[in-house]
């Protein structure tokens, strides 16, 4: 009979277990949303621990958004609502010290949007279908506004879309991921000499989701998202990340993207943008 095979054993240290009890206690409802921790005082005599160790809890879980203290507020540190802030931290983290490729967030991000957008054409309602149509009437105004004003609009169109999925999950993912996703690229195109035709191109592709959402069409939707993410990141990964990135694709626009002699509009971005 085999043995078992253990691993060693981790040390944990003192903050790290009142971190822990904190936002356990906020999942099992102890702690509300909008309430107050006990003052730093007070919790040093709760956990029986040093000040310091306190204090490093406490900024632990303010840098993870979890609560938020003050100056000169007599109170304790405020519970926060959940945001994907701390997400996207940890994503941007792995990204660059953890081995995780640039590929594998953009192929990530095109299964969210792909199903995002699927079930948005399905559940949205009128005033989510208002609000994806505001947002690309003020990407079409920021086109000569100005690439930050137009990337705004973009991020307004995505949450409509994420809200209008009905899961909950999947928009705060889609917001961490596209965040440090669009990160990867935004120097390149805001400070391109071609930055207006990218922003048309890119307002073109959202005009092509919405109306897909529109016509609850939700196979189309997620048809084109994804192409529309491939042709506007593929450009930036290379040839072997471009692989996986094209089996998300719909076999007819895998086939058009791989044929022999055909330049694809992501190879011709990346020319005219890194030029």
């Amino acid at each position: 009979m085999n043995e078992p095979q253990f691993e060693h054993v981790q040390p944990v240290r003192l903050y790290q277990r009142i971190v822990q009890q904190v936002e356990d206690a906020i999942a099992r409802g102890e702690l509300k949303v909008g309430g107050r921790l006990p003052s730093e005082r007070e919790l040093v005599q709760q956990f029986g621990t040093s000040r310091a160790t306190v204090r490093e809890a406490l900024r632990v879980l303010e840098s993870n958004g979890v609560v938020r203290s003050r100056p000169g507020d007599p109170h304790g540190p405020e519970i926060l609502p959940f945001s994907s802030v701390g997400l996207e931290r940890q994503l941007d983290r792995a990204l660059r010290s953890q081995g995780v490729s640039s590929a594998s967030l953009i192929s990530f991000r095109m299964m969210l949007d792909g199903w995002g957008s699927l079930l948005a054409a399905e559940f949205r309602s009128a005033e989510e279908l208002a609000s994806m149509e505001q947002s690309v009437a003020e990407m079409e105004a920021a086109i000569d506004v100005g690439y930050d004003a137009f990337s705004e609009a973009d991020i307004a169109f995505h949450d409509a879309v994420a809200r209008a999925s009905r899961n909950a999950v999947l928009a705060m993912c889609n917001d961490a991921v596209r965040s440090v996703v669009v990160s990867l690229i935004t120097d390149k195109v805001s400070n391109s000499p071609n930055s207006r035709s990218l922003m048309a191109e890119s307002l073109e592709h959202h005009r092509e989701v919405l109306a897909a959402i529109r016509n609850c069409d939700g196979e189309a939707a997620s048809r084109i998202s994804c192409r529309n993410l491939y042709d506007y990141y593929a450009g930036y990964v290379g040839d072997d990340d471009r692989r996986g990135l094209l089996a998300l694709l719909h076999p007819a626009d895998r086939r058009e993207r791989q044929s022999p002699g055909t330049v694809t509009q992501t190879t011709t971005r990346r020319r005219r943008t890194t030029k």
